[in-house]
């Protein structure tokens, strides 16, 4: 009897198996704008452990179903979650298509125009870092004026401070000194030469959609200067929706910023208009008698226009002016109670002036032509006691470029030209004349080859004919390998070279007082070779609550004939090429967690940059071999963001052989946001950190200061808080 009953038991629970493990569902997931494939999505059924990730082409199967009502989970990262309610068994066994919405700000991290492509950094060979979307509103509010602490507080990055008392700064990828970066608006090459020296002071974020950077050679597209890399600041275009706010922000530090912009999309023409404010007032957290931050005054004006004369051609015109007075010094010079000429002072006066024009036009569903044009006035004088130095910068970029593209070829070939004229103002006699005429032409070709589903290789070549120094042949690798949907590969290499210049961080220093011009006749170019190599690999975790990305790179790049200034006979100073090279070598780690509403960022950089002249090896100068970056930021999209940060500098080698003390920076940001309005407030450098409470900034008296390297702020815990304005 019990082995009939057994028998009928089984008989009863093998076609119940069976109708168990026949519940599956095959779905196909895509982007809800692209309708391109969504590989290594992910899917869950819910209460189960049930789950699936899509293939290459955004297929999915999950299988061993429950019978009854069953919630489905699809999930990827940088989109909205879709949940499906469906009722086991189906009566259908039709495909499923799943469309996932991005979410626009993780999506505005991942677009890039850098290359010229149509890809996505996912799907770029060149290995690009986007700075957009919380991070980019985040830096916003805490420095609303410039942006210095937006990069300085990147992986791999580190601004230098060049003046002790007018804060200008330059910046420094991967330890190399600020001249070997090359800095875009749009694709324009508009901060070089002397009209480098204060452009990340000047630029505000404001009116930027996201910046991108490119660490290491990018010599095919934009040129030998990017020998350490690129940053390219992309600026908001014009939707049809109307966009206008305005912003004001003041300091603790007697600061104040006001700005405003607009844009709007019509039918056949749009516009963005971006107009700014920013003042500083003498401050002395140390009471050295000298000013940490000087005062200034900058007015800022960016309007832009784009015509659509229809869905094929677009013009785009537009202008960027910028005014500042900055004056840094004795604190006494600007109460009028002393006679302010026998009192340290330096002044800094700029006007900037650029124009854009930029003609895209769709030949077909493939290819389109491209012509730039941009030309830059940039007037500065620099004024010490008892010395002066100042001239008027006039450069111009124009370039024709075509690109073709298929599912398996993308193509960009063009031609271009730069020219860079300086004419310095009347000298002190002492000191010859240090102007400079110089024009560049150059030729490039760029392929990116989808080889395989799992291999894409982009290679490029330039020529450049410089008028002084000859020609130059830069040519460029790099590879995308897709090992899995959640592991992928970047190796890159390339050529870069820099001509001469006295505008370097070490002549902004001592403003260029008996610096001679440069030798051309007995100089040879700088030229480099680099390459670096990363593997991204990025998971869900713990049933998919928590997103992790991680990225590890390793960098090389080296420089031969690096110029260096040198005393020359007449306490004049002079540009000499070194005998040896420059090299620099490293690691970056970046680490992303997100869970529910909190984002972890965690960057750790080593810099190994040195110097091998003469057959001697030291460390290259003011630089940290170890940084530490964290971030955690709590934000419920459109109502609150709180962020804090730490960020840690390791010792760093100064020019006169001692080493610097380490030292952590850490600040605290909150806003609130309502509908059309927000409030912020920043509380940056918390435990005020400043190089005047553990070092000297300068020796001999404060009325004829000698001043020392910088390595530490000096404008110690600052607050800042403002209000947005959204109509």
């Amino acid at each position: 009897m019990k082995k009939i009953t057994l028998l009928f038991t089984a008989l009863m629970v093998i076609p119940a198996s069976w109708a168990y493990g026949q519940n599956f569902i095959k779905a196909l997931v895509k982007d809800a704008e692209t309708d391109s494939p969504l590989m290594g999505a992910t899917s869950s059924v819910e209460g189960t452990t049930i789950g699936a990730s899509a293939n290459e082409d955004g297929y999915m199967e999950l299988t061993n179903i429950p019978d009854g009502k069953q919630v489905i989970h699809f999930r990827y990262v940088g989109y909205h979650e879709e949940m499906m309610e469906l009722t086991f068994p189906r009566s259908s066994s039709d495909t499923l298509l799943v469309l996932l919405k991005p979410d626009q700000e993780e999506m505005d991290e991942v677009m890039i125009t850098s290359t010229r492509s149509s890809r996505t950094i996912a799907d770029s060979p060149t290995r690009v870092e986007a700075i957009s979307g919380e991070e980019l509103a985040e830096k916003g509010n805490m420095k609303p004026g410039d942006i210095r602490m937006l990069l300085n507080e990147s992986t791999g990055i580190q601004t230098r401070q060049t003046s002790t008392t007018s804060y200008n700064s330059s910046i420094r990828i991967q330890g190399l000194d600020g001249k070997y970066t090359q800095i875009l608006k749009d694709g324009y090459p508009l901060y070089s030469g002397f009209s480098g020296g204060l452009s990340i002071m000047q630029i505000p974020p404001l009116d930027l959609r996201q910046v991108e950077v490119i660490k290491g050679s990018a010599s095919t597209l934009y040129g030998g200067d990017a020998i350490a890399g690129l940053i390219n600041l992309v600026s908001k275009r014009p939707s049809e929706q109307r966009e206008l706010s305005f912003m004001g922000n003041g300091t603790t530090a007697r600061g104040l910023d006001l700005s405003g912009f607009y844009s709007q999309k019509f039918n056949t023409v749009g516009a963005t208009v971006f107009a700014a404010y920013n003042h500083g007032s003498p401050y002395d957290p140390s009471d050295v008698g000298l000013t940490a931050i000087p005062e200034f005054d900058r007015f800022t004006l960016n309007p832009r226009l784009f015509i659509y004369f229809n869905e094929e051609t677009t013009l785009h015109i537009g202008f960027n002016g910028t005014y500042e007075n900055r004056v840094g010094g004795d604190v006494r010079y600007f109460n009028g109670d002393v006679d302010n000429e026998e009192l340290y002072f330096e002044e800094n006066k700029t006007n900037r002036f650029s124009t854009q024009l930029g003609v895209n036009h769709i030949l077909n569903e493939t290819s389109r032509i491209t012509f730039k044009n941009s030309i830059s006035f940039y007037d500065r004088a620099v004024t010490i006691p008892d010395y002066s130095f100042g001239g008027l910068q006039t450069s111009s970029f124009s370039e024709l470029s075509y690109s073709n593209s298929n599912e398996t070829l993308e193509w960009v070939a063009g031609l271009n030209q730069w020219t860079d004229q300086f004419t310095e103002d009347e000298t002190d006699g002492m000191t010859p004349a240090r102007n400079h005429n110089e024009y560049i032409f150059g030729g490039f070709l760029q392929n990116t080859w989808n080889a395989t589903n799992q291999l894409t290789l982009e290679s490029g070549l330039r020529g450049d004919y410089q008028n002084n120094y000859g020609f130059f042949v830069l040519p460029r690798l790099s590879a995308l390998f897709r090992f899995s949907p959640d592991i992928t590969s970047r190796v890159g290499f390339g050529m870069g070279y820099k001509t001469p210049s006295i505008f370097t961080e070490d002549a902004e220093r001592i403003q260029f007082r008996n610096v001679m011009p440069i030798d051309r006749d007995n100089t040879k170019a700088e030229e480099s070779f680099g390459g670096n190599v990363d593997v991204n690999y990025r998971t869900t975790l713990f049933s998919n609550q928590i997103g992790f990305s991680l990225n590890q790179l390793l960098f090389y790049t080296r420089i031969d004939n690096p110029l260096a200034i040198v005393s020359l006979p007449n306490n004049h100073l002079g540009f000499r090429q070194a005998n040896g090279y420059l090299d620099t070598r490293g690691t970056e780690t970046n680490i992303k967690l997100d869970y529910n509403h909190f984002k972890l960022f965690i960057g750790y950089t080593f810099t190994n940059a040195r110097e091998h002249y003469e057959g001697t090896t030291s460390d290259f100068p003011l630089v940290a071999k170890h940084r530490l970056n964290n971030v955690l930021i709590y934000e419920i999209e459109d109502n609150l963001m709180v962020g804090l940060e730490a960020y840690y500098f390791s010792p760093q080698r100064l020019p006169n052989g001692s080493t610097s003390r380490s030292y952590w920076l850490h600040g605290l940001m909150i806003e609130k946001k309502w509908e059309h309005f927000s409030l912020f407030i920043n509380f940056e450098n918390i435990f005020d950190v400043r190089q005047t409470r553990f070092d000297s900034i300068y020796t001999g008296s404060i009325t004829d200061p000698e001043f020392l390297d910088l390595y530490a702020p000096l404008d110690g815990f600052v607050t800042n808080g403002g209000i947005k304005i959204r109509l």
